[in-house]
């Protein structure tokens, strides 16, 4: 069969690697044509365009942007024409996608959507065009299958966390190694995950490393964001005693002892790794007050908290995120009960994202649709 994929992120490239890959298994003469980045590249394809040209953050940077994604949403349309793929699946990236998944199902291909937009939480009606564009929509997270299905009459498959694939497949490393490598300590790491983005870091970052001051028994260390070198970071350092490793988040959670967490998909990988975390979020008055309006009827902001239906991490937002809660919240998690409960509940929550295998539930999915034509 021939596959054509499309991820537009680097998060997309991770998870559309691990599909290719399982295609393959199900599929021993599969062919990919695709939109993506290096780690597909390694499964083997044509690579049409790279995530990396197409990677446009935010509102305004979109909008300035609109004429180059327009013409690569007519490039891509041209190409899927040409190349006449037996499936197209897109891989999150839901502004392009959805478009692209019209065009698909308008010339009779089969459209694959694997991750859901989080309609659940802001533009619910995408649902409209995902019911009518998208013959199988791929959720991974247990809460969105009632969702579509219950609320919004639309069969969706629940394949589980491809997070978890990530997670158990990872190569160990080793401790000594690490540490010395980057000049740590033997202390107990409490890690520290500002986010990626420039405002976030700014508000999340300088009160994070305060902490430091606080808990001196702990190697503090901040895991570098994929583009972020320590030159950015440098300035937050300052003269603390905090040690810095770039692009290695999975490696600095597996040896922490803590973290303090920006909220985002962060706060599940953390809890995966079995990390006792406190999540956090602050931004501006004007950027707080629009995501508050945009994002409708949500209990809670971090993954793990959304997945459970409980408050498993504490969530510090905005006031919230102040020197006393943080202080009073991290020494929480620090101490045997509070630990404990979360451990347990950490384990509830692996069982509720149902186990590693999803991107083989996508593949076989996909092909036994496929073979039934």
């Amino acid at each position: 069969m021939k596959y054509y994929l499309i991820a537009g992120e680097a998060s997309g490239d991770l998870h559309a690697s691990n599909l290719m890959k399982a295609l393959l298994q199900v599929d021993k003469n599969a062919q990919f044509r695709f939109w993506g980045g290096d780690l597909m590249k390694q499964v083997g394809g044509t690579e049409v365009k790279h995530y990396k040209d197409m990677s446009f953050m935010g509102f305004w940077e979109v909008l300035k942007n609109l004429k180059t994604l327009t013409g690569f949403i007519k490039i891509c349309k041209a190409d899927i024409q040409s190349y006449q793929p037996d499936a197209v699946i897109l891989i999150d990236y839901a502004g392009f996608n959805l478009r692209i998944a019209a065009f698909s199902k308008s010339i009779g291909i089969p459209t694959h959507f694997y991750i859901a937009p989080k309609v659940w939480a802001w533009n619910e009606k995408r649902v409209i065009k995902l019911k009518k564009f998208v013959d199988h929509l791929y959720v991974i997270f247990p809460f969105e299958k009632p969702f579509f299905e219950n609320k919004h009459q639309y069969p969706v498959h629940f394949v589980g966390n491809p997070l978890q694939d990530v997670i158990s497949n990872r190569k160990t490393i080793d401790e000594k190694e690490f540490r010395k490598k980057y000049s740590l300590n033997d202390k107990p790491i409490i890690a520290l995950l500002p986010g990626s983005r420039t405002q976030e870091i700014l508000h999340m970052l300088p009160l994070m490393l305060q902490m430091s001051t606080h808990f001196k028994d702990y190697q503090w260390v901040i895991a570098g964001a994929p583009n972020r070198n320590y030159e950015f970071y440098k300035p937050f350092i300052n003269n603390l005693p905090v040690g810095f490793v770039p692009n290695q988040t999975y490696d600095v959670l597996s040896l922490s002892y803590a973290a303090l967490v920006t909220s985002g998909t962060a706060t599940l990988e953390t809890a995966l790794f079995k990390v006792p975390q406190v999540v956090c979020y602050h931004s501006s008055f004007v950027s707080y007050h629009i995501a508050k309006y945009l994002v409708k009827d949500l209990k809670y902001i971090s993954l793990v908290n959304l997945v459970m239906d409980a408050p498993v991490v504490t969530e510090l937002i905005q006031g919230d995120f102040n020197e006393t809660r943080l202080h009073t919240e991290l020494n929480e998690i620090l101490q045997a009960p509070r630990r404990e409960k979360m451990f347990e509940d950490y384990r509830e929550l692996e069982e509720k994202l149902g186990g590693s295998g999803a991107s083989y539930n996508v593949a076989n999915i996909i092909w036994k649709s496929l073979s039934k034509r």
